[in-house]
């Protein structure tokens, strides 16, 4: 059996991928179909569920706020909410972007390997790669004996 790569989290082999960590799981790589490359599902809150309530109430306490009497206040809480929301608008769009393996196991679409780190990503999609190719290429060719 060959290692193509190991690390903590994840081991490649001629033989099998093993994925270690919070969802461990072990895949046949003569069993692996369909593999390709796809963004991840973005973890965390999504912008839209924290900005659009927050603005709504920012809209709601500057109409107080002006409807009471306190414009210049009622500016200051729209102006210090505006650059609240831009702040989180650069922090989100600026983080890393995660990537997957993904395959077809056993009639069912799995997540092979996911991660932030390009380097890593590409050093595992690399070495799946040469593995699968390995395995095409087994058993080895014959000198025409078996080819009749």
């Amino acid at each position: 059996m060959r290692i193509y790569y190991r690390a903590p989290d994840v081991v490649v082999t001629s033989e099998l991928f093993v994925r270690h960590g919070p969802s461990p799981g072990r895949f046949a790589i003569r069993d692996l179909r369909d593999v390709g490359i796809a963004p991840a599902v973005p973890e965390g809150v999504r912008p839209g569920i924290v900005v659009l309530p927050a603005a709504a109430a920012v809209l709601v306490a500057a109409a107080v706020v002006s409807v009471a009497g306190g414009v210049l206040v009622a500016v200051a809480i729209a102006v210090s909410a505006c650059a609240a929301g831009m702040v989180f608008a650069m922090v989100h769009q600026h983080r890393p972007r995660r990537w997957e393996l993904r395959a077809t196991y056993e009639g069912r679409e799995v997540t092979l390997y996911a991660s932030a780190d390009d380097r890593v990503f590409n050093q595992v999609g690399r070495a799946l790669l040469r593995a699968i190719e390995a395995g095409r290429q087994w058993p080895p060719h014959t000198n025409g004996a078996a080819a009749a």
